[in-house]
Formats: C-alpha cells, sequence, structure tokens
C-alpha cells in the first residue's frame, strides 16, 4: 500500500524567490571578475565552503563570513570589503508571488506545509511573514544543520507532523532534492513556478486518488466477505 502524501517543504532562496544562481551571478558581474566566481568559490574553493557551511549551521555569524568570503573573492582578482556583502550578494533577489501563492494553496487544500532553508545573513527573510505561512518553520541557523544532512530533513518533518514518506520536498539544489530522496522524501526540483506547481498538483492528486481508491477496495472486500 503507497503513502499518501500529507506535506510539503518548501525551500526559501531560489523557490519562493527568484533565482538565487542569477542573484549571484549579478552579483558577480559587478566585481569586474567573472560572473560566475562567487558560486564557483563557494562551490569549489575549499575555504569558501567551509565558511559558507559554517555560517548557515549557525556557527559563524554574518560578519565573520563576510571578512572571509571578502578575502577569498579579492585572492581571485575582485574589489571587494566585507562589510554589506551579503547584502550586494542577494540584491537581486525578488519574491516569487506565484510560488508564495502555491503555499497557500497547498495549506488551503488542508496540506501541512514548512519551510526549510538554509539561512544566509541575518536579514535574508526580511519581508516575510514566515509564521504565519507555515506550520513549521525550520532554519539551519536555529537547528545546527544544513541540507544535505539527513538530519535538518527529519527535524523539519518531526516538527511539521509528518513521517518522511508522507512528505515531499521543493528545492531549487539537485544534491538537495537527492539528499531528500535518500531521506525518505518525495523530491521535486524547482526550476519555475508553472512546472513546479503542475508537478506538486499531480502528485498530492495522485495521492488523494489512490487514498480513494484504496478506500472503496477496503469496502469493496468487507462487502465481499459479508
Amino acid at each position: 500500500m503507497s503513502t499518501r502524501i500529507s506535506a510539503v517543504l518548501f525551500d526559501f532562496g531560489g523557490v519562493l524567490t527568484t533565482s538565487l544562481i542569477e542573484a549571484f551571478e549579478a552579483f558577480g558581474a559587478t566585481l569586474g571578475v567573472d560572473p560566475r566566481l562567487p558560486l564557483r568559490l563557494l562551490a569549489k574553493d575549499e575555504r569558501s565552503g567551509a565558511l559558507l557551511v559554517e555560517h548557515e549551521e549557525g556557527r559563524l555569524g554574518q560578519r565573520e563570513f563576510e571578512d572571509g568570503f571578502a578575502e577569498r573573492l579579492r585572492a581571485h582578482g575582485a574589489d571587494i570589503q566585507g562589510p554589506g556583502l551579503l547584502s550586494l550578494m542577494q540584491a537581486g533577489l525578488r519574491p516569487d508571488r506565484a510560488m508564495l501563492d502555491l503555499v497557500a494553496e497547498v495549506r488551503n487544500a488542508g496540506h501541512r506545509v514548512g519551510l526549510l532553508s538554509n539561512s544566509l545573513g541575518d536579514d535574508c527573510y526580511a519581508g516575510f511573514d514566515l509564521e504565519s505561512m507555515f506550520d513549521a518553520v525550520v532554519i539551519s541557523g536555529e537547528i545546527g544543520v544544513r541540507k544535505p544532512s539527513r538530519r535538518a530533513y527529519a527535524i523539519a518533518c518531526e516538527r511539521l507532523g509528518a513521517e518522511p514518506g508522507e512528505t515531499v520536498m521543493v528545492d531549487d539544489l539537485e544534491h538537495n532534492i537527492v539528499a531528500a530522496r535518500r531521506a525518505g522524501l518525495a523530491g521535486i526540483l524547482h526550476r519555475e513556478a508553472a512546472t513546479t506547481a503542475a508537478e506538486l498538483r499531480a502528485l498530492l492528486h495522485q495521492d488523494v486518488t489512490t487514498a480513494k481508491a484504496q478506500a472503496v477496495q477496503a469496502v469493496q472486500a468487507t462487502q465481499a466477505d459479508g
């Protein structure tokens, strides 16, 4: 018997907002170097990656991350100082209204919805009333562990009151979706709102349809036994 999906976890940056990758590239373009330098350093430079992990897990403050990452950028030819670095990196981000509407739609349909986000800076959620939007809000810097750690997904499911097998994760990073599936969740790789909405609605509708069919079969079996 298949498990019905009853809960949805949403990522924040790049899912409820416009593309994080595009924002970082736009920031990189202002530095007079390869626009993909910030992304490349965060993904492949050992020291930059360590700074990001420590910051997202709440072990390194915003100022310390900014100073450290600015030093790595300068080492690769960028003219940048630490103070205000994260604000500049995220300046291109805007709320994705279609995705915010999807969160409300799913919740209004009776599904539990949660946020599971790797935090980046002290003000990255400014302007979003997360507590009113979600049944559970799980931020990496507050729980001390980040995606793609299995523990992050487990904590989010626990706070949402749903088993991993009953939950789907919506994220814009493929490795986070791979990790979610390994943790027992379903996963939707987000690229744009219309496609994500269609995939999520189909998944939720399919599970509702399956549950109804199973209920009918159970009644029929009982009647046949009688």
